[in-house]
């Protein structure tokens, strides 16, 4: 008895494949949860041999942490934290919570370009001849970046406890944060997905990114507290997904009230992903 097996080889950097056939397209649908998650963990590791390939690409996540934390700290450190009745060293405590909760929003804009680029070089294309789900190519993107998120997280809170920050609540609070700054990012990077598949560049990719990325940050609880802010600014921030998952972080993480955050936070996250992951998906099949 032989067996066939199914080699998930990109084409060459530049070349273009054939259209998705009709019998690919028509076997997805027979395609196991057990094949799924094979095709997945394959799709993963040809993304990590990438970026084995590209070091460089680990730049942002590696750099990122660092120049937001010292800029922060010791730029604005001092008088934001005089605001929370304290010093520079309340701030951290403040901040980092706030930047856990950020990295997901600027590691999600690298998976947008990502799409966006093996499409341009027709990578995308032969993943789409293949008898493979449609959802394990984008599914095998989130899970590479999620990945590196948790490298920029660990990163931060590294730098974060060298800077004198201090853990008001446990491991385990710790651990949720960061389980839900996880989930959370990983709903954003559907919408950098999406993104990535209906823009024509990875430079208009960036550009929408950025101003979706920096009303969201700057408007939120991430950097200080709300209570200075003018009152319309305020009503901003109070619907802003970004403050609810801050809000969550550091109450997981320093003490104090979480449920209501941390529901508003699974909350968003859920709808962002209902609406956004088969958008993305249906894009990418019918993309030309």
């Amino acid at each position: 008895m032989s067996t066939t097996t199914t080699t998930l080889t990109p084409a060459p950097a530049g070349s273009t494949g054939p259209a998705p056939s009709k019998a690919a397209v028509a076997g997805e649908g027979r395609i196991g949860l057990r094949a799924n998650l094979r095709h997945v963990g394959a799709l993963a590791r040809r993304n990590l041999l990438q970026i084995k390939k590209d070091p460089e690409s680990m730049f942002d996540v590696l750099l990122m942490p660092v120049i937001f934390t010292l800029l922060f700290v010791y730029v604005f450190g001092g008088s934001v934290g005089s605001s929370l009745g304290g010093d520079r060293h309340d701030y951290v405590n403040y901040l980092i919570p706030g930047l856990m909760a950020m990295m997901g929003m600027n590691i999600a804009m690298a998976v947008g370009t990502g799409v966006n680029d093996d499409f341009r070089k027709g990578v995308m294309d032969r993943f789409r001849t293949m008898p493979i789900a449609r959802s394990s190519v984008l599914i095998a993107k989130i899970v590479v970046e999620l990945g590196r998120m948790m490298v920029a997280t660990l990163i931060l809170l590294v730098m974060g406890f060298a800077l004198g920050m201090t853990l008001g609540t446990s491991v385990l609070g710790l651990l949720a944060a960061v389980a839900l700054s996880a989930v959370f990012g990983a709903a954003i990077m559907w919408i950098f997905i999406l993104l990535g598949l209906s823009m024509k560049t990875a430079q208009a990719v960036q550009g929408m990114g950025m101003l979706v990325l920096m009303p969201l940050q700057f408007g939120s609880s991430i950097f200080a507290p709300t209570q200075t802010m003018p009152g319309w600014l305020q009503a901003f921030t109070d619907y802003n997904p970004l403050s609810n998952l801050a809000d969550a972080v550091r109450g997981l993480m320093m003490g104090g009230p979480v449920s209501s955050s941390v529901w508003w936070t699974l909350a968003w996250a859920a709808g962002i992903t209902l609406v956004t992951a088969p958008l993305a998906v249906s894009k990418f099949r019918k993309k030309t």
